[in-house]
């Protein structure tokens, strides 16, 4: 047996130095998604939901950066399971192994690595991540039976081992959000999602963010568990393999609106909840940050028309992002081939329209525009007005 460990982890290491080689060649290569900033803060692209071989992960931490660099993003987590060792007898499971040979790798890339964890019991508060902390090791889970290879929880758990993780978090200064509510594949959870120890973590400040969209997918109850108790709108992948060719466009992510690309300015954004979800062709957020960035995100024009027949006006929006907005226009005139004022604005391209007939010139054209997908509650879309100077 002994033999057969060696063998293995001889292997994985030079799997390890030829992942490492792959990812000194492609450094340079970057493929970043084009996003605005907002007055008085930069948009940060982050991705604070990531699983390696120290968890139950099938990556080397420093794959996770190679991935998160061309991907285009800011900052990344690596949240490994505290209470589960997906290759004991391989690994030496110092649970700050994976966040320091990640930093190391970082540090040739733009890619910030923010120290974090998953604690994720079967049994309420279930699955969270705590981000921003000092030392993942101190984090107990005596809820734990069993953790090599299998997860094997106490017949009978008491309250305070499973609050216990959540006062060390709070102890080193961590910010909590609540993964994927409502995914069931491996327990039966109760009827209320949002029980008593939420409660209590919320009360005590610990609690403050919910992962509204986990690998691509959007949920709907999470996001009203958002709006109900105040709390920061989340977007990850979850990562457990590679990420290349699992989205049709982009991974999902967290955009952070933070003063600075720092780790405390970001824990600044967080726990003022100023975020917002990038997932498929959608934005997720809350008006404060989705006003400004769509505003920020496209410039219009509007041009004079003479003809003989009367005069018109050539209206001209700009997408200068990489998202594409499904728009509703309206205006005082009638718009030319656009039913129902509907538009689509591709990426980083411009889409032109007439309204006809204008008798009289405006000094500015003011267009009441409903943005399709941007989600600032879960009933509710972006409604904003668009200014243009008439020429």
């Amino acid at each position: 047996m002994t033999t057969f460990n060696s063998t293995l982890k001889t292997l994985l290491c030079s799997l390890l130095c030829i992942s490492s080689m792959l990812g000194q060649e492609v450094k340079e290569r970057n493929t970043k998604i084009q996003l605005p900033d907002i007055p008085g803060y930069m948009t940060l692209k982050a991705d604070f939901h990531l699983h390696t071989v120290f968890s139950d992960g099938h990556v080397w931490p420093s794959f996770r950066v190679r991935e998160a660099q061309r991907d285009g993003l800011d900052v990344i987590s690596l949240t490994e399971h505290i209470d589960y060792e997906g290759f004991p007898g391989l690994l030496d499971y110092n649970r700050e192994a994976g966040y320091k040979i990640a930093q190391d790798r970082a540090e040739k890339t733009d890619v910030l690595v923010i120290r974090g964890v998953e604690i994720s019991p079967r049994v309420p508060p279930y699955h969270n991540n705590a981000l921003f902390l000092q030392n993942v090791d101190k984090l107990p889970y005596d809820y734990m039976k069993d953790t090599q290879s299998t997860f094997v929880m106490k017949d009978n758990i008491e309250r305070e081992e499973l609050m216990a993780p959540f006062l060390e978090v709070e102890q080193q200064g961590g910010f909590v959000f609540y993964n994927h509510p409502s995914y069931n594949w491996w327990d039966k959870k109760d009827k209320e999602l949002f029980t008593d120890i939420h409660h209590e973590l919320l009360s005590k400040g610990i609690l403050g963010g919910v992962e509204v969209v986990n690998s691509g997918r959007y949920n709907l109850i999470a996001h009203r568990m958002a709006e109900k108790y105040n709390l920061t709108l989340i977007g990850n992948s979850d990562a457990h393999y590679e990420i290349e060719g699992a989205y049709k466009t982009h991974r999902p992510m967290t955009l952070v609106f933070a003063k600075e690309k720092t780790e405390a300015a970001i824990k600044e954004a967080l726990l003022d909840r100023r975020t917002m979800v990038y997932f498929d062709d959608y934005l997720v957020g809350r008006k404060g940050e989705a006003e400004p960035f769509f505003q920020q995100a496209v410039s219009v024009t509007a041009k004079k028309i003479t003809t003989a027949k009367a005069p018109k006006l050539e209206v001209s929006i700009t997408n200068n992002s990489d998202i594409p907005f499904d728009l509703t226009c309206v205006t005082d005139y009638i718009a030319t081939n656009m039913p129902l004022g509907k538009i689509k604005v591709p990426e980083q391209q411009t889409v032109s329209f007439v309204l006809f007939p204008v008798w009289e010139y405006p000094q500015k054209l003011q267009i009441k525009t409903t943005v399709e997908n941007i989600l600032i509650a879960p009933d509710a879309v972006l409604e904003t007005v668009l200014v243009a100077e008439i020429k």
